[in-house]
């Protein structure tokens, strides 16, 4: 019998361990590492409650006497791990000593997870012959911020410990300069303004996200910069860097990226366009670079796919007598 509790449990926080750290409690009831611990908490892979109410998860939060603590704990025998892998589409935009840019394709995560068994950022660089050289875990080393898996275009990813530390600390800070353009469903109204909306677990879909009420700041800023009828093409600049902010917001809004039927596209549009995925594309990224300390920005044109899908929305072609 294993040493270690794996799979889902849940705990209620007694009066001796109330003021522990939420990963030091659950490193000692699953006897594994606090570090283990921390990665689930960073994963969505745990949740605390406080007299009915579900609060934020951080590694770091201290627990009441009486929350209720609920993990999926993975057993270590099946840590996933790094497969280097050469990847379609897949661009390096620029490298050096500190950093690497790529150009990311849809169809490939940010990096190795339980239940991911396609092409990784870092399975990519690993082929290519990219070294990463920063600690934590393994399969997530390097990365700084994530992409979604359907989502395409720039992602950064630090070669070294201090450049890790570093443009974690930008994307934490809210220096980095992230746009996205998007082709979105009808013609939002305004045709420029904010989105400041919480958003956290979709309250019956543990898979998705949504607006709620005790969600965590998000704000995302738009502008419709060519508009069709069907659907308009924005740019978006984000505030924050919530899971599937642009896709969420504009979901709620009723403008739901076009071929992104998890958040309530019409598939009958989606086909029409030819899509497949969420038509949502990392357009610009720009930071203080980790190691000589001046602004760098990069550019990442669309990819075939969503090229098609513009250019069958602007000509009307693949429209025909199309009504919403």
């Amino acid at each position: 019998m294993s040493e270690y509790v794996v799979g889902q449990h849940e705990w209620t926080v007694s009066s001796e361990d109330a003021g522990a750290r939420l990963d030091a409690f659950l490193a000692d009831r699953t006897n594994q590492s606090r570090s283990a611990a921390a990665s689930w908490c960073a994963d969505g892979r745990v949740t605390v409650t406080e007299r009915g109410r579900a609060v934020k998860v951080a590694k770091s939060l201290k627990v009441s006497e009486g929350a209720v603590v609920v993990a999926d704990v993975p057993d270590p025998a099946d840590k996933v791990r790094i497969v280097p892998e050469s990847v379609d589409g897949f661009r390096i935009i620029h490298e050096d000593s500190d950093m690497v840019v790529v150009d990311k394709p849809s169809g490939v995560a940010a990096h190795p997870s339980p239940g991911w068994h396609g092409p990784t950022v870092l399975g990519a660089l690993s082929a290519a012959g990219v070294a990463i050289t920063t600690s934590g875990a393994g399969e997530r080393q390097g990365i700084v911020h994530r992409l979604d898996v359907g989502t395409s275009g720039l992602m950064v990813v630090a070669k070294n410990e201090n450049s890790y530390a570093l443009l974690k600390r930008a994307f934490k800070e809210r220096t980095v300069t992230k746009v996205y353009h998007t082709l979105v469903q009808g013609i939002p109204e305004p045709l420029q303004g904010t989105i400041d909306a919480p958003i956290g677990r979709h309250p019956g879909h543990e898979w998705k996200f949504a607006v709620v009420d005790d969600g965590r700041s998000a704000v995302t800023h738009y502008e419709v910069i060519e508009a069709f009828g069907p659907a308009s093409l924005a740019e978006v600049h984000l505030e924050t860097g919530r899971t599937h902010q642009i896709r969420v917001h504009f979901s709620a809004l009723n403008h739901p990226c076009c071929g992104d039927l998890t958040y309530g596209a019409d598939p009958r549009l989606a086909a029409r366009l030819g899509l497949t995925r969420q038509w949502l594309h990392a357009h610009r990224l720009g930071f203080q670079h980790p190691g000589t300390g001046r602004y760098t920005e990069f550019e990442s044109q669309y990819s075939p796919d969503l090229r098609f899908a513009l250019e069958s929305m602007r000509s009307g072609d693949a429209l025909g007598t199309w009504k919403s």
